[in-house]
């Protein structure tokens, strides 16, 4: 049996830390979605939000952009170092 979903049905495994890091910084969906794209990341705000909501899977080059914006890596992004 495959296993690509996490065991409450998410996509990802960054979703809610992203949202929670956009929060701290006091950022809308949009505003995030805005500063990625500006740094070379084609996110829309829906796509922000089903990341966050655990419904898209993000691939690793979006990862990696998302950990260069918030300053963390990419493994805290992904919930394995707190």
């Amino acid at each position: 049996m495959f296993i690509n979903k996490t065991e409450d049905g998410r996509n990802n495994l960054c979703g809610q830390n992203v949202a929670a890091l956009r929060k701290k910084q006091g950022l809308s969906q949009r505003e995030l979605a805005d500063a990625l794209q500006l740094a070379g990341l084609d996110m829309d705000k829906n796509a922000v939000q089903r990341i966050e909501a655990g419904k898209r899977f993000v691939t690793d080059i979006e990862l990696a952009a998302l950990a260069k914006f918030f300053n963390v890596s990419m493994d805290t992004l992904a919930g394995r170092i707190v």
